[in-house]
Order: C-alpha cells, then structure tokens, then sequence
C-alpha cells in the first residue's frame, strides 16, 4: 500500500524527520494527497494498458477471430530534490539555542522544497530541465487537456473537466483566484459548495463531493496556478487552468520515491565555521492511468 508523505512520517521516529515532513504536506497539498510508491534502484518500469483485445458475437458452428490486447510498457526515473541548511557559529553564540535557531531555517528550508516539488507537479519540463521530472502540463495531452477558449470558467466546463477523468476525480486543483471564479460560477446557477476539511482540519470547500484544493505560489513567490499562462490567441499571458486529479499507486496518478525524505545533521564542516543540515528526497511523479489526470486551460477572469 502507497502511503502519502503525512502518513508515512508517522511511522518515523527521527523527530527532526517528522518535523520537516509535516512542514512540507503543510504547505503542499500535493504532499498532502499524493500517495508515494516505493521502488528499488534509479527507475520504474511498468505497462499501461494500450487497447483492448476484440470480442464479438457468434453463431453456431462460428469461430472466433484471434486478437490480443495492446499493452505499452513506460518508465519513470527518480530524481534528487534537496538542500543544505547552514547557520553560522556566531549567529549561535549572539543569538541563543542552536535547535531552534537550525529548526526555524530548515523549516524554511523544508517549505521551500515542497514548493519546489508542487511547481514541478504541474510545470515541470524535463526537456528543458533534464534534473527534473515532467509536470502534468507536459504529459497531458489530446482529450485530457480542454480548451476554455480565452473565456471566464463555466459550469459546464467543470463537469466535462470531471468527466474526463476515470471514475471521478478525487481533487479540483486550482489558484486562490480561480476559487473566486468557481464560487461566482456556482453561486450564479444556485448550486451550493459544502465544507469538508483537509489532514490538518482547516475548511475545505468541496462541488459535487469533489474538493476543491488550493495551489498557491512556488519557492520564489510566484504562482503555480495563477492567470499568468500564455493565452490561446498567443496575445498575452492572462489565462489559467484547473486540474482535476486521481490518486493511486500503479493506477492513477502517483508520485515515487527511493527511501523516505532524508535529513541528516552534518554536524560543523570543515570548509567554513557552520552548522550544516543536508535534506534531500529520491523522488519522481507516475500517471499509470491515461485518464487519471486533465486539465482545463485557457480560461479568463470574468469581467
């Protein structure tokens, strides 16, 4: 059973390990729902189902015509995400304890790192970035990416973004200011969000029992999701998307990983007077399902 980070940390009795873990599904609401698949070695192999053998009725005395199925065999590499965290001796002596001076920057370490992971979830380009891992907008493609046409969202939009997805999707992935949107929208036909909550019991609002989750902004302060995507007339970069999500390990959409997140205390280095905390995580991203994930694009602000 893949467990997502929050629950595999509560099986670790490093507390620093713990610490920083809470502190990226706290930021991260990928970190918090994408279940982690654990795999041996450097990369996954695995078949995803191509299409269907043929099957047909038949008479008495008929036979059948033989036929197989197609099955596509993938692969997805694991790659290093990480750290180092350095607090100089003297900020120690001048300024107090040495644990909570560390804990305070690799929390602010750990944050970013999540942040980082998120932005690569949905933007990550391996072709122009071979140290990273491809993001959904890279690998969704033909039915699975919907076209808003330079428009504000609709109704109907979001349940042919639903319906895209195998089953029902488990999560609606969008911005701060796309919820805005989605409200208008919902209040508009008299339709109602109910309230669920999230791991940690803050609100979560949810449409047709699917919650709607909040992507906000990368370690460098800008957004993940926001309408800042270049539009479908090529004119300006004033669109958005909102993505609809399953999560499963070797069905749908999940993340990899080699060993849990690793922190490790350096201890003081030798080439400079500092205290060093290295984090790093073998990680990688998997959509075993050609419909496990789509994403709804091109859509405007409604005036």
């Amino acid at each position: 059973m893949a467990l997502t980070i929050l629950e595999a940390a509560k099986l670790s009795n490093d507390v620093l390990q713990r610490g920083v873990i809470e502190t990226f599904a706290r930021n991260s609401v990928i970190f918090e729902l994408l279940p982690f698949q654990e795999i041996a070695g450097n990369a996954y192999k695995y078949n995803q189902e191509g299409t269907l053998p043929g099957i047909a009725f038949r008479g008495e005395n008929e036979g059948y015509t033989e036929s197989v199925g197609v099955i596509n065999q993938a692969s997805e590499g694991l790659y290093i995400l990480g750290g180092d965290v350095d607090v100089d001796k003297f900020i120690v002596a001048t300024r107090g304890n040495l644990q909570d001076i560390r804990a305070i920057h690799t929390g602010m370490k750990a944050k970013a790192l999540s942040l980082a992971y998120t932005r690569s979830f949905f933007k990550g380009d391996n072709a122009a970035n071979s140290k990273e891992f491809n993001g959904l907008e890279n690998r969704l493609t033909g039915k699975q990416v919907i076209d808003a046409g330079d428009a504000p969202i609709t109704l109907a939009m979001i349940d042919e973004l639903i319906d895209a997805v195998e089953g029902e999707p488990d999560v609606l992935l969008m911005s701060k200011a796309m919820r805005r949107e989605v409200k208008k929208v919902l209040q508009a036909s008299q339709h109602y969000i109910e309230n669920g909550s999230d791991a940690f019991g803050r609100p979560v609002a949810t449409y047709g029992g699917i919650p709607i989750r909040i992507v906000e902004t990368d370690a460098q302060g800008n957004e993940i999701l926001g309408f800042g995507e270049e539009n479908k007339a090529g004119t300006a970069n004033d669109t958005a998307s909102v993505y609809a999500v399953k999560f499963g390990a070797e069905e749908f959409v999940a993340g990899l990983r080699n060993g849990m997140i690793n922190v490790r205390d350096l201890g003081e280095i030798d080439a400079k007077p500092v205290f060093r905390t290295r984090i790093e995580f073998y990680c990688g991203l998997a959509v075993f399902h050609p419909r496990a994930a789509a994403r709804l694009q091109y859509i405007k602000k409604s005036a």
